[in-house]
């Protein structure tokens, strides 16, 4: 195999001042370097974006109506020889007691906003192009390491604030009066005296039953969870590992996509589960490579775009099922990787043709 990792015979001295070897390789056998990934944990944190408020009602004042027995002519005395003298006297009462009115201002709101972290800064190593000079045939060979580092990403959250509470004002209601005439004695008969009997008069008031009042309401807050990627254990370079060593080479994931397509059937996603899952779970920490290709029907560009959505596609759904996106490179190489007589300009069977538009996968160094 002409692309097999044998450490001491391919590594070459540039490599060697990067990055240290694997202690005891044996002749004949493939290695990779192994990454410990970064672990992330999802944080879950609940945000007000409306606060509680109160609502309230007003209950206006009832009143009732009663009747009174007033006294409108004193009791008195009639005299045989000196009559009696009378006079008049103006008596005030209240026919409606006073009471109040309610106005309600309700409450104002304004608008505000949150921003947060989704995900932090993050960095990784990475694997550069190969050296100009390099003496070896193997493009893996002679690559230097780079540590990467990716910005932190952040969401924006709208809010609403509250400005003013609702409030009450009262308004008096006036008291309404009248009166009314009694006759009363001004003096009396100071001989033969005969009495005379008040009078009386029935008369109807309004009167306060219950004042006006509030009820109160409160309308609870409304919140909003919101969940944040956090760096849990930071990962980094780790050690060698003895991995198969066809599992370096072009492996096939025999992925039937559809015309111009990048969509994942649920075939495709089987062939995924049972061919590259088992793997990545034997070798945990290796970096693969995901290659997908096209024929050379169609423009170059639309083919290159295609095959790196196809590859993306793969990736996409490794990390739906919890695969380190940093061990995952998705690369598309459009029509210029055919594996046979292919070319443009150049007439196929649709059999030849298919051969070329294939996805791949191999370990690669991290």
């Amino acid at each position: 195999m002409k692309k097999v990792l044998f450490l001491f015979a391919v590594m070459t001295a540039s490599i060697t001042m990067a990055q240290d070897l694997p202690t005891n390789p044996e002749p004949g056998k493939c290695y990779v370097r192994c990454t410990t990934p970064d672990v992330y944990v999802n944080e879950t944190m609940t945000l007000t974006v409306k606060p509680a408020y109160k609502v309230l009602k007003t209950v206006p004042a009832t009143f009732k109506t009663v009747t009174e027995q007033v006294e409108v002519k004193a009791a008195g005395k009639k005299l045989t020889v000196i009559p009696e003298k009378w006079g008049t006297e103006t008596v005030s009462y209240v026919s409606k007691e006073g009471g109040n009115t309610l106005r309600i201002t309700p409450a104002k709101f304004g608008t505000g906003s949150e921003t947060i972290e989704t995900k932090p800064a993050y960095a990784q190593w990475e694997l550069g192009a190969s050296a100009p000079d390099c003496a070896s045939g193997n493009p893996d060979d002679c690559r230097y390491w780079c540590y990467k580092g990716y910005p932190a990403e952040f969401t924006t959250i709208e809010t609403t604030t509250l400005a003013s509470d609702a409030s009450v004002s009262k308004t008096a209601i006036g008291s309404k009066n009248a009166s009314y005439t009694k006759r009363v004695l001004l003096e009396p008969a100071r001989v033969v005296e005969e009495i005379i009997p008040a009078e009386y008069k029935t008369i109807t008031k309004t009167v306060l039953d219950k004042d006006a009042y509030t009820t109160e309401e409160t309308v609870p807050a409304v919140t909003k969870t919101v969940t944040k990627e956090v760096l849990k254990e930071k990962g980094g370079l780790t050690t060698w590992k003895e991995v198969e060593c066809s599992l370096v080479e072009y492996q096939a994931l025999p992925i039937s996509w559809n015309l111009g397509s990048a969509t994942l059937t649920s075939a495709a996603k089987n062939i995924i589960d049972t061919r590259l899952m088992p793997v990545l779970d034997q070798n945990p920490g290796v970096k693969v490579e995901l290659a997908s290709h096209t024929d050379v029907r169609g423009s170059a560009a639309n083919n290159k775009d295609l095959s790196e959505r196809r590859a993306k596609a793969v990736a996409d759904y490794l990390i739906s099922k919890g695969v380190n996106s940093s061990l995952l490179v998705a690369n598309g190489y459009g029509e210029t990787k055919t594996k046979n007589r292919c070319k443009e300009g150049v007439s196929c069977t649709e059999r030849e043709h298919a051969v070329n538009r294939r996805t791949e996968f191999r370990l690669i160094n991290n």
